[in-house]
């Protein structure tokens, strides 16, 4: 199915169509018809909301006719407040159609169908309506009242019909609406002179892409073998305004993947004990990201930086809202959830939205309903808990962690104290490298250090000796070792030169996140100011708060940051553990895949090479 929207101007050249077509006969006070005022402009803005391959608003056009079972026609167009009777249907009582009217400053709309008949024929349908408030008209006989709806069609009965087949489709022509194709069939909704809350055309075109993207991103992905169901399209004035892909979309990429687990075997179904009820399926996915850009429709939804909601949805599978729960332990995490509710509970989620459909409110349900709802979001809370730990209990395989790690984690809670742990032998207070690991690497190799944490630049830890060199975050080391060599010794294959410059790495700013692919990677950027063919590795370590220096033994089961590669200033990407770089002021980046819940301490070693 397509569905689109299309914003364009009727200019000069045309409105006097609109204006023949659509003020004949109708009131002369602009006061309680406001679209006469609307086309007397030069110009005419209009927005149509469009689906083809739908089957149109058929049946009956008369609402003393409609006792068939298709009664699309009736239900869009004469009646509002009918309960909806088509099985997992979007709507309840059909208010949101409303929308259209509100959306209208004149509060006209015209609608163009495509359906077919009962005779099995392809019929193309158009009328015009308005839904205003009432008023009383002075008339030469008195105050007369007008229910404030009028209506465009066929005039010749008591009741205004929509124009049918070849009328409705060359008025639709006239009008420049968009024509149906041979065999297709489909709605158009043409809003007149829309409100765009003060946005310029092309803003509220984007503004429409996102917030499609936001509201029917289920309709846009494929699953398994099933392709998606829908394809979105949004144009203003002629031009396309693409709609984000879920799957490559910060952050609706983590509801598909929250999406997949739901619909996977990783999805947990939920139920309520009493009275026992099978409620839906919930998806959850946790992933370190960097903060969010809020845009104008993520604001809508109340999702500004961080993403720690879960989609709500009924079998239809629209996002009914986005449920906040509670924010993560460090802003540089997120998490997002999918819930939807099983078929056998669509109607009582149905009668739980409000009009708007945009949340569920249990309070206006009677019980049982109103504790299946209940229940509903204390299950999805229980869940959050559990994925963030705040429960209060062990996860489990707790009991296999050692507890010489638990030690070096809680140890910063003491202060004024130091000693030799269960889980490593420190060498010096704040220190938590060994002689034979930590210090015979710095009697090695030059070390240089940088940190980040929850988003936001961390100061660089200085080796002891050290001195600053050049900008924040780049250091050079002062110390020889016992046999009084330079620290840059020999390593590998390579000799290191000690008559040129000695090689030195200028850190380039701050660590920081950023997005590539489907995974979130930490980025170190700097330069290698000395000439020269030199060698680059990693030291990478984490680093818990309150614990007093880097940890570069995790605990049993415990995750450690890793390198994913080096990339030069043009992208190429080398992933071996070490590379060989020509010095010079050329910013390369260092990859790595943080450890989730720390802070990732990075250390770029550099030595000298020349050939053997």
């Amino acid at each position: 199915m397509d569905y689109r929207i299309d914003l364009w101007t009727v200019g000069p050249a045309h409105v006097g169509v609109w204006r023949d077509l659509l003020l004949k006969g109708t009131p002369l006070s602009s006061e309680h018809f406001p679209l006469r005022e609307t086309l007397r402009r030069e110009t005419v803005r209009v927005l149509a909301v469009s689906d083809r391959g739908t089957r149109g608003l058929g049946g009956p056009t008369r609402a003393d006719n409609a006792v068939g079972s298709n009664r699309d026609f009736v239900s869009f167009i004469r009646n509002i407040g009918e309960p909806r009777e088509t099985a997992l249907g979007g709507g309840t009582y059909g208010f949101g159609k409303g929308i259209f009217y509100l959306l209208s400053k004149p509060g006209t709309i015209l609608v163009h169908s495509r359906c077919r008949n009962d005779q099995g024929y392809l019929e193309t349908r158009l009328i015009g309506c308005t839904l205003l408030k009432s008023y009383v008209a002075a008339e030469a006989d008195g105050g007369r009242r007008y229910t404030g709806r009028h209506w465009w069609g066929d005039t010749s009965g008591d009741v205004v019909e929509p124009l049918v087949g070849q009328e409705a489709a060359v008025t639709a022509h006239r009008l420049g609406l968009r024509p149906f194709g041979p065999e297709e069939t489909g709605t158009s909704i043409v809003v007149i002179d829309p409100s765009l809350d003060e946005l310029q055309p092309a803003e509220s075109a984007d503004y429409l892409a996102e917030t499609i993207a936001w509201h029917l991103w289920p309709k846009m992905i494929s699953a398994g073998d099933n392709p998606a169901a829908m394809r979105f399209t949004v144009t203003c004035d002629g031009l396309d305004h693409p709609v984000p892909e879920p799957r490559e979309t910060r952050p609706l990429n983590m509801f598909v993947a929250a999406y997949e687990a739901m619909i996977g075997p990783d999805g947990s179904e939920l139920e309520c004990k009493h009275p026992k009820r099978y409620l839906g399926r919930l998806g959850l996915v946790q992933r370190i990201m960097p903060p969010l850009e809020p845009t104008h429709a993520s604001r809508m939804l109340g999702i500004e930086n961080l993403v720690h909601h879960v989609c709500l949805m009924r079998p239809a599978e629209l996002v009914v809202t986005y449920r906040p729960g509670p924010k993560p332990p460090s802003e540089n995490q997120g998490y997002a959830g999918v819930f939807r509710a099983d078929a056998s509970m669509d109607e009582i989620y149905a009668k739980a939205e409000s009009p708007t459909h945009d949340t569920w409110n249990p309070h206006s349900l009677e019980k049982p309903e109103s504790t299946f709802v209940q229940t509903t979001f204390r299950r999805i809370s229980e869940a959050l808990d559990r994925l963030l730990s705040l429960g209060g209990t062990a996860r489990p395989g707790a009991s296999h962690v050692a507890l010489g790690a638990a030690s070096s984690l809680f140890s910063g809670l003491v202060g004024g104290a130091w000693g030799i742990g269960g889980a490593t032998a420190y060498s010096k207070p704040g220190s938590t490298a060994t002689g034979q690991t930590r210090a015979s690497k710095l009697e090695d190799e030059q070390e240089f250090t940088a940190g980040a944490t929850s988003g936001r630049p961390a100061p660089v830890s200085v080796p002891p000796g050290a001195e600053a060199f050049g900008g924040r975050g780049s250091v050079t080391s002062g110390h020889t070792d016992t046999a009084g060599r330079s620290p840059l010794g020999a390593h590998g294959n390579g000799a290191v030169s000690t008559s040129r410059s000695r090689p030195r790495v200028h850190y380039v700013g701050d660590p920081y996140y950023e997005d590539r692919s489907d995974i979130c990677v930490l980025v170190q950027e700097f330069r290698l100011p000395a000439p020269g063919p030199q060698r680059v590795r990693i030291d990478l370590a984490v680093t818990l708060p309150g614990s007093g220096g880097p940890e570069t033994d995790p605990p049993l089961g415990a995750s450690m940051p890793t390198l994913i590669g080096w990339e030069d200033s043009d992208g190429r990407l080398n992933t071996a553990e070490t590379c060989e770089i020509d010095g010079s002021e050329s910013i390369w980046r260092a990859l790595v895949l943080p450890a989730p819940d720390t802070m990732t301490e990075i250390g770029i070693r550099v030595e000298a090479v020349t050939a053997s």
